[in-house]
């Protein structure tokens, strides 16, 4: 299983399109490696730089609707080959989330309310969220504060992750 957890970036915006998670320019690159260094390049939000702001990142935190716009298998490809292995979010659009577990990648919805606390206590500093996985549970520290939130995974979901991806997830049962 994956490495989840690590280095918290925070996204302060709903709507974040799979066309900005990786453009579309890029989508005829071969192996998810050469997507890297394009992940979120399109993205416009106040003082957000791509190039600085990914360096160790290991999760995204963001607001609603995360991953809209097309199917492209290849946002979550771009956020893997950069190390990125969760996002969570008020709620993300069905296909992405779907690519996420069949990458064994974690997309997990909190409540609005969760996520607005975590913004306030936690966004503009130096984040880490550690994963329980087996005792669905995150837990956010940073200078000092420290926060416990559990999650749920449907149990297909948790058990594609645990899995690898849908490939190796039928690799072991078919």
């Amino acid at each position: 299983m994956r490495n989840f957890g690590g280095k918290v970036l925070f996204l302060d915006r709903s709507d974040i399109n799979t066309d900005e998670i990786i453009p579309a320019r890029y989508l005829t690159e071969m192996t998810k490696a050469a997507l890297k260094p394009y992940l979120l390049e399109d993205l416009a939000l106040e003082e957000f730089d791509a190039a600085r702001d990914l360096a160790g990142v290991g999760t995204i935190v963001t607001r609603a609707n995360f991953g809209c716009g097309s199917s492209r298998e290849h946002a979550p490809w771009a956020l893997e080959a950069n190390g990125i292995h969760l996002v969570i979010a008020e709620s993300f659009a069905r296909i992405f989330r779907q690519n996420m577990f069949n990458c064994g990648l974690m997309a997990v919805a909190l409540a609005p309310e969760t996520i607005a606390r975590l913004f306030e206590r936690f966004s503009g500093r130096a984040t880490r969220v550690a994963v329980d996985f087996p005792g669905m549970l995150f837990e956010f520290t940073s200078e000092g504060i420290r926060e416990e939130v559990p999650f749920t995974l449907a149990p297909f979901d948790r058990a594609l992750v645990e899995a690898g991806g849908w490939v190796e997830y039928a690799d072991q049962r078919y």
